[in-house]
């Protein structure tokens, strides 16, 4: 599964000064004293010996970046690979504990920490098991093939020999898949009824798909046209013949494991907490992906908060366009003018790149260094559009020469209104997710583990963040885009408040579905398929609202520090310029530099 927005941002943090996020206390991890002479080497050798672990997790990505010793192999996630690396997770865990924390500076101390971090959060997520449940409403690991189809370009008959390698071992991977749900069944954890059927209906698909349009075949279109003509039809050929008989019957076995299996043990309820164990894992997931201390009754009265503060803004802009009704009479009217609807696909594309290049334009102004990678806007493949969010961001390859991608959903038409598309732009490609994702790619200097970490705030806190920040360059033009606008960051605050809501306060799915209704202008569509999302994936939905808090509070900080010196390109590299951390690093590395820089010219 990959593990994904009238008024200033100086404005809008303003309003959000009092505001106290808790966070992990990664400072105050104990480091044991021991006398070290050669500190720096030890460090380094831990570093690289976690970057070389850390590789082995993911060989998709890490084949997406070029490593060819990964290009034939998928993830295993069996128990006794899992137990393997618990081991060795613990093993790092205690050369880490025999540094002496007070002997480490800059970048060590940082790669110290989030080793600490991530090793921590691993460890303890083994306890949960967490692999018996490797779906969500709209991702999963039958989703695999596609991602790393689409990011394998064949430029030479090694590459294609490779990929083959790779394609015979995609049932190995999907019976993997099936032992680890089957133990999820005998165990009480499973996804509830309507996700379960979700994804039934998607590997059926799959399964019903004719042959020739196997995306495990995708690869082979960019075979280069150099290459003799006999050897790409012999390697199309054998790739086609381990569709045929590798497969798809491994498709089809996956698509009766659901339909005779999967579904009729799947659950009644929704929340995690009614798991085995559920309210000890979802108070875990909690501090995962919001990387605080925050309870989820904190951030659930945080969400009511700035649903309160966000409607008193869109009040405001119903205001400025003479609106005379209530706030559910303005919703209905937006929905209903065919003003903010496209008829086709395509437009809505061309709607969604013209955005995108009025933002490239004004990028220099907000942001210092921006990566060398480009990005393009392309549709969710159909074959996924239906349960699928409405956009999200495909990260790309330098080593590959692949460009990043805006995910746009051009399905159902009539629930993809424009007021939403400037900040759906800004938050999955510039300056969100694209400048994010594809600067850490490019930092070279960092280990691979540094510019590969992508927890919830930051990743996403930074791309929420980026919703304010292309108000300053007038993405936001008039009253009715300003409310899409809030429209979206409300739905984000809506998450915290769903989100506890489903699964720590026992929520029906008619309570959340309320939450977007009616605070909302989302269409119904994306009402629906975000609610489903939340339900299947407890915690991820959190980070969003608390990083982008975060960052406002921390530029708030730096604005009446240093007054009319405070240049934001210089505050949004800083934010940048390490790759993503958690947020109490973050703090910790901006308060700094605030008290370096506290008396700034302009």
């Amino acid at each position: 599964m990959r593990n994904q927005n009238g008024i200033s941002a100086r404005g809008r943090l303003a309003r959000l000064k009092s505001v106290v996020l808790g966070g992990v206390a990664l400072g105050s991890m104990v480091l044991l004293d021991v006398p070290g002479a050669a500190l720096a080497d030890d460090i380094g050798h831990i570093v690289r010996d976690y970057d070389a672990f850390t590789t082995t997790l993911d060989p998709v990505s890490a084949a997406s970046r070029g490593d060819q010793a990964a290009a034939e192999l998928w993830p295993d996630d069996s128990p006794k690979a899992e137990q393997t690396r618990l081991a060795q997770r613990q093993a790092f865990r205690d050369r880490l504990a025999a540094l002496d924390q007070k002997a480490l500076h800059g970048e060590d101390l940082l790669n110290a920490r989030l080793m600490i971090w991530e090793n921590d959060l691993a460890i303890e997520s083994q306890k949960f098991d967490p692999s018996r449940m490797p779906f969500t409403s709209d991702e999963g690991f039958y989703q695999e093939v596609g991602y790393a189809a689409d990011n394998t370009p064949l430029r030479s008959e090694a590459d294609a020999r490779h990929w083959l390698v790779r394609m015979n071992r995609i049932p190995d991977f999907n019976e993997q898949q099936i032992a680890n749900m089957r133990r999820g069944i005998r165990t009480g954890f499973v996804q509830p009824r309507l996700i379960a059927d979700i994804a039934a209906h998607t590997v059926q698909a799959q399964a019903d798909l004719p042959e020739p349009e196997n995306p495990a075949l995708r690869p082979f279109d960019s075979l280069p046209s150099t290459m003799p003509e006999a050897t790409r039809h012999e390697l199309r050929a054998q790739g086609e013949r381990i569709v045929h008989e590798r497969i798809k019957p491994s498709e089809k076995a996956l698509a009766t494991f659901f339909a005779k299996e999967y579904l009729p043990a799947s659950r009644s309820t929704l929340g995690a907490s009614s798991l085995p164990d559920g309210r000890a894992y979802y108070a875990y997931l909690v501090r995962q992906e919001t990387t605080t201390t925050l309870s989820p009754d904190q951030i659930f009265a945080l969400g009511q908060s700035e649903i309160a503060r966000i409607h008193r803004e869109m009040q405001r802009q119903m205001d400025a366009v003479g609106f005379k009704g209530d706030f559910k009479a303005f919703v209905a009217h937006i929905k209903a003018d065919p003003q903010f609807y496209v008829t086709t696909r395509l437009a809505l594309l061309e709607k969604a790149s013209f955005l995108s290049k009025k933002i490239d334009n004004e990028l220099p102004r907000l942001i210092g260094k921006l990566p060398r990678l480009t990005y393009g806007v392309r549709e969710v493949p159909r074959a996924i559009e239906e349960g699928y969010t409405t956009g999200r961001y495909d990260p790309g390859s330098p080593a590959l020469g692949i460009s990043g991608g805006l995910m746009i959903n051009t399905s159902h038409l009539d629930q993809r209104p424009l007021y939403e598309l400037p900040s759906l732009v800004a938050h999955e490609g510039v300056p969100g997710h694209h400048i994010q994702i594809a600067l850490a790619q490019e930092m070279t200097d960092l280990p691979g583990f540094r510019r590969d970490y992508a927890t919830t705030a930051f990743v996403e806190g930074w791309a929420l963040y980026s919703e304010q920040m292309v108000s300053e360059i007038g993405l936001y033009p008039t009253p009715y885009e300003r409310f899409g606008q809030l429209s979206m960051e409300m739905w984000r605050a809506c998450r915290l408040v769903m989100d506890v809501g489903i699964h720590w306060k026992n929520w029906t799915r008619d309570q959340a579905l309320s939450c977007l209704r009616d605070n909302t202008a989302l269409a119904e569509k994306n009402i629906q398929n975000e609610t489903n999302r939340y339900i299947s994936w407890p915690g991820q939905a959190l980070g969003y609202k608390i990083g982008e808090m975060t960052i406002l509070d921390l530029r708030h900080q730096a604005e009446k520090a240093q007054g009319t010196g405070f240049d934001e390109r210089r505050f949004h590299d800083l934010v940048l310029d390490e790759g993503a951390m958690p947020l109490d690093l973050l703090r910790q590395r901006v308060q700094d530099w605030i008290a370096e820089n506290r008396h700034a010219k302009p």
